[in-house]
């Protein structure tokens, strides 16, 4: 890791920085899939301790490598939602929409207060993509939701299906 130390480190961040973002999002997105919270920066650089040579300067992930990985991080959760929502699970697919929107929202305040960075802006956009997207799903299965007609055999009283009940 000497490489990474000093002036070289901006150097040659553009090399490795697409991979520090998939570890941020492969941690962020198995720490919402154990707890449901997000990962925090100082979570994520604590497990990069055991890798940091004692004798040099500690391994640390930047801020912007942080907020790029959460940007990848949505498109994951998007997907997750979307897959949750075939299997039935409307309720967890609605806390993932929440989770994701906070995140946009949240980054929404930080994005212009940083220096003209376009990976971060391009990502932004991929982000509300996604959020549209999981919006979209839920609100499309709550209101198809809403026209449900029972299956045939449904002994409900309120079965659309006249002698459904007699059906075997």
């Amino acid at each position: 890791m000497k490489e990474l130390q000093g002036t070289d480190f901006w150097k040659l961040r553009r090399a490795y920085s697409p991979g520090v973002q998939e570890y941020i999002e492969a941690a962020t997105f198995y720490k919402f899939c154990v707890s449901g919270t997000l990962c925090t920066l100082d979570e994520i650089n604590a497990t990069l301790l055991p890798l940091s040579d004692p004798s040099l300067e500690l391994l640390q992930i930047n801020v912007l490598d942080y907020l790029l990985g959460l940007a990848d991080l949505t498109g994951e959760l998007m997907r997750m939602a979307i897959g949750r929502i075939s299997d039935g699970e409307i309720e967890f697919a609605q806390r993932i929409c929440q989770f994701v929107r906070q995140i946009h929202r949240e980054l929404l305040l930080v994005v212009p207060k940083m220096d003209d960075s376009y990976d971060m802006k391009s990502k932004m956009e991929v982000m509300l993509q996604s959020v549209i997207k999981i919006e979209n799903a839920c609100f499309s299965v709550h209101v198809r939701g809403s026209e449900y007609i029972p299956l045939l055999g449904d002994d409900a009283p309120t079965s659309y299906l006249l002698g459904a009940a007699d059906v075997e």
